[in-house]
């Protein structure tokens, strides 16, 4: 495995060496007539990078939901046009830049090419609130192609701000690309994150800013505190590194740099202390504890190898509106036991200590704010809670096995999967960094269900919580087992049931009962 890995990063290494021409798809010729999806078309004369933007085209066709749309537009003169101009267009990302065949692109509005002093323009995408910092996420190591927008769902209703996305099917000069995800990014935006410019006194000094636990391979504030073991252990051979966001790091003034890190300074020492608690009120002053739970969730449910170490956003608003720091999510296209490192695959541990497996493989580790808060008990009650809710809503499991099929229909209704698996025919091939290596799209969601199922049935027995009727309990006796296949057989039979074995009948929750309700409670009882 370590040799293929190895050769992988090899070819990556030759393809972006080469420039702009590296990056395409195996096979160029793939032709797109129609879709379900948006069309994109981007036109680059210059050569794209990864450190500055430059000047491209931009033309975004959709018809609406539901609706169909052609890539001819002679022939179709009469489709609704959602964009069409200049854009500042570059690379983006890290592993999913320098590891992939598709590339990833951070683009901006113009209003007139680059060259001619053109400036950024705030524009809405797809019926997204209209912004001026945009991304078109490239789903190539996560085959699923849901992995970040199912994160994002699951995530939206609970957390200050989650980014949007809409998938696409992307032409870029005049070749197929395919499946893409148009998205927010996170960013500073009424519709975003919704920080003020910070001042350079007072209270509008106090926010509002953007932080990242990432890599030290720009500007970034050391932390004060070394990374952990799950005992405690202090790893004296690593540090975690802070990146500025927001504002840019040269746009910083020296109070704002003081601020900010006396501020995280604060904010450490409080977690790091003996009791972070307010003694009056019981809170902590200087985190939102629900934030950080609510991003704890959604990291460990998708046990994210990055998760915590890195694309660690922390934000915080001027004090007057709130003075605690908040948590935002990102980047979770490795997560759900789609890598190969790390135990990334596992649904039996916890990734906040993960450093005991990190230390000597890997520069980036685990803040120690995560070890503190999981050693104070009212911070795992609330943990506990919050989980209970989660279950009980958005996260039960026929909820949660709804969002997947409802994001791999729109990916298989129009035809995008099978076109993007021509452009990149790597089914039964190893691609970085995923653990399971699928012989098709189906094979593929049907792990991805698998493992959510057996990593819900794990949480649920550390955070002590119990569903109410057991996913798969068809029967109604309490528990899922080969009895409930027998009667769901029967039932998609036409043999007669009870109105209460009926409705729990639809195992999967797509309205309909049927053998791929029998597939899902086998599912279920594999992953039990």
């Amino acid at each position: 495995m370590r040799v293929v890995v190895l050769l992988w990063v090899a070819v990556m290494g030759i393809f972006h060496a080469l420039g702009q021409g590296a990056y395409a798809p195996t096979n160029r010729y793939v032709k797109l007539t129609n879709t379900n999806m948006p069309i994109v078309w981007l036109t680059v004369d210059a050569t794209v990078s990864h450190d500055h933007n430059v000047t491209a085209h931009m033309k975004v066709i959709d018809n609406g939901q539901g609706r169909t749309n052609y890539a001819d537009t002679v022939k179709y003169p009469d489709q609704h046009v959602d964009y069409e101009g200049y854009i500042g267009l570059r690379y983006r990302g890290h592993s999913s830049y320098s590891m992939s065949l598709k590339p990833p692109f951070s683009f901006r509005p113009l209003n007139r090419p680059l060259e001619q002093g053109g400036s950024w323009q705030r524009v809405s995408f797809l019926g997204m609130p209209r912004d001026n910092r945009w991304a078109l996420l490239a789903p190539f190591n996560d085959r699923s192609m849901l992995r970040d927008l199912l994160a994002f769902e699951i995530s939206r209703p609970w957390m200050e701000y989650v980014p949007q996305g809409r998938y696409c099917e992307l032409i870029y000069n005049g070749i197929y690309y395919g499946v893409y995800i148009l998205a927010e990014v996170v960013s500073k935006g009424s519709s975003r994150l919704d920080l003020a410019d910070p001042g350079e006194s007072g209270d509008e000094l106090t926010g509002g800013y953007l932080m990242e636990v990432e890599r030290d391979d720009e500007e970034y504030y050391v932390s004060k505190y070394r990374p952990v073991r799950s005992d405690g252990t202090v790893i004296n051979t690593a540090r975690i590194c802070f990146k500025y966001k927001i504002p840019d790091y040269e746009d910083l003034t020296d109070a704002q740099f003081d601020y900010i890190h006396g501020a995280i300074d604060r904010m450490e020492d409080a977690l790091v202390s003996r009791s972070y608690r307010n003694a009056t009120t019981g809170q902590c002053d200087y985190i939102d504890e629900m934030s950080f739970i609510d991003y704890q969730l959604a990291i460990e449910l998708g046990h994210n190898v990055d998760g915590y170490r890195l694309s660690g956003k922390f934000f915080k608003h001027r004090d007057s509106r709130d003075s605690r720091f908040k948590m935002v999510l990102w980047d979770m296209n490795l997560a759900y036991g789609n890598a190969n490192y790390h135990d990334g695959w596992r649904t039996d541990t916890w990734i906040y200590q993960s450093n005991d497996i990190l230390v000597g493989k890997s520069r980036e580790l685990v803040p120690v704010w995560w070890y503190k808060l999981n050693k104070d008990a009212k911070y795992v009650e609330h943990l506990k809670e919050r989980w209970a809710e989660y279950r009980r809503t958005n996260l039960r499991m026929d909820r949660l096995m709804a969002t997947v099929d409802s994001l791999a229909r729109v990916i298989t209704a129009g035809g995008a999967e099978k076109r993007n698996s021509r452009a990149y025919p790597y089914w039964g091939m190893l691609i970085w960094p995923n653990y399971y290596i699928p012989a098709n799209y189906e094979d593929e969601i049907a792990y991805l269900k698998q493992w959510l199922m057996r990593r819900v049935s794990w949480m649920d027995r550390q955070l002590g919580f119990v569903p109410d009727s057991p996913p798969g309990d068809v029967n109604g006796d309490g528990e899922a087992t080969i009895s409930d296949v027998n009667a769901l057989i029967g039932i998609t039979l036409g043999e007669a049931a009870d109105e209460s074995m009926t409705d729990r009948a639809d195992v999967n929750g797509d309205g309909e009962i049927n053998v791929s309700d029998v597939n899902a409670l086998i599912d279920i009882l594999l992953a039990s």
